[in-house]
């Protein structure tokens, strides 16, 4: 008898998985990121003229953050790499010194290193994980090291014990890049709040979205009131800062607007009220699916520290085996899941070590000048190469991302497990087909 075509996938001539459900798969995620409630913030904020500067929205909107995640101070910034670079300049970072992080992750983690003239040092993740690897962090620290930069990258969570471990033997802080992983917690402490200083992301497609907007949070006084001066100018003389040991400089600090748009601050805060129901059904899913993939071959979830409570799901990655199902590509694999109608993706991130500005170097300020400038530039940046950290090129090379639904409809779990079951299940004759 012939195998139904529901049966048989599309690169064979079948009929695609999402087809069966009455609709595409874009269909059956009925999540509104934006509704009336955050149209009427911003609109009644603007009839109110609250366009600028530490209005009380923002204020307040800062007084829940520090409430929430249980930080002495917190503040808003214009986004997530702003905060990042406040972090890094509330730390000291600044010429000749070594920022550490890992190679798989966006720019932006390591980014405002460069502005304040620090050099990147990249390092390997936990294959298992993708989270930074602690060990070969310790192997990377010199006495030049200012700062490890620990990205709770797609939601999951860095192994915090070892980082904190780590950091209390070398004098080296932590800071916690929470950009995707808003509300995750670590042995139910709160990420961003068990390093030195954490900071999050709130633009336009993070889990709490002000369209652009950022948190810089941490319980040092001293952290708080540089980050503070570099990128708050002219918000009101002394509401911020808590000692009087730059008070002399206010209101203008350093002159540079870091500050968060009002409207974004409003429209993040009613997205912070939602962020405990938007984290369940997104965790909810995703468990389904990882459940619904255990017993399939060729593909494994993403590990988990013990302790870890992932939040956010800004991406979904699994681990692609090839050998396991006939030696089919990923390329081919990822190909047949989208012919099924599953928006399935490679790797997510170019490595940066990879990246020209960094393999290569640049000449950031001219003239020689910078932490980027090899000799050739008139500096001693060595640059980097493939195969300089073959641990991660190696799982990245086999890394897939799957669809995050954030209000899935009944069964939209089962019918991504059902796409992926169908393309292993006939993987040698997509392989002979070619």
């Amino acid at each position: 008898m012939d195998q139904p075509k529901q049966d048989i996938p599309v690169a064979l001539g079948g009929a695609p998985v999402f087809v069966q459900t009455g609709g595409s798969e874009g269909e059956l995620d009925q999540w509104q990121q934006v509704t009336e409630e955050e149209a009427q913030v911003a609109y009644d904020m603007t009839l109110r003229n609250e366009l600028s500067g530490g209005t009380s929205t923002v204020r307040d909107f800062e007084e829940t953050w520090r409430k929430r995640f249980g930080s002495r101070f917190a503040i808003t910034v214009i986004n997530g790499t702003s905060a990042l670079h406040s972090a890094m300049f509330g730390l000291g970072v600044g010429p000749e010194d070594e920022v550490i992080v890992p190679t798989y992750t966006w720019i932006c983690s390591i980014s405002p290193a460069l502005i304040l003239m620090a050099r990147p040092v990249f390092c390997e993740i936990d294959p298992d994980t993708l989270m930074i690897d602690p060990e070969d962090v310790s192997r990377r620290i010199t006495d030049r090291t200012k700062a490890i930069v620990a990205v709770h990258l797609w939601g999951n969570v860095c192994n915090m014990d070892a980082l904190m471990k780590l950091s209390k033997e070398t004098g080296v802080p932590i800071i916690e890049d929470c950009s995707h992983s808003h509300g995750a917690t670590y042995k139910g402490r709160l990420c961003g709040t068990i390093g030195h200083v954490g900071a999050w992301s709130l633009q336009g497609s993070k889990p709490v979205s002000g369209g652009e907007g950022g948190v810089v949070a941490t319980d040092d006084i001293d952290i708080f009131e540089r980050a503070c001066l570099i990128g708050q100018v002219n918000r009101v003389a002394g509401l911020d800062l808590i000692t009087e040991k730059y008070k002399y400089l206010q209101p203008l600090g350093l002159g540079i607007k870091f500050r968060a748009h009002p409207l974004g601050v409003g429209i993040a805060a009613v997205q912070l009220q939602k962020l405990d129901e938007l984290n369940k059904r997104r965790r909810d899913y995703i468990r389904a699916v990882e459940l619904g993939l255990v017993d399939v071959p060729g593909v494994k979830s993403v590990s988990i520290y013990e302790g870890a409570e992932p939040a956010g799901f800004y991406g979904f990655p699994i681990h692609y085996v090839e050998e396991e199902v006939s030696g089919l590509s990923k390329e081919k694999f990822i190909e047949a899941l989208q012919k099924e109608g599953l928006r399935a993706r490679g790797n997510g991130y170019p490595l940066l070590h990879q990246l020209p500005l960094f393999a290569e170097g640049f000449d950031i300020f001219t003239g020689g000048r910078g932490p980027l400038c090899t000799p050739e530039m008139g500096g001693d940046y060595s640059g980097y190469q493939v195969g300089d950290f073959p641990i991660t090129e190696e799982v990245c090379s086999r890394l897939i991302f799957l669809p995050v639904f954030s209000n899935p409809v009944e069964g939209a779990a089962e019918q991504v497990v059902a796409a992926i079951r169908k393309v292993v299940a006939h993987a040698e004759q997509l392989v002979v087909k070619g």
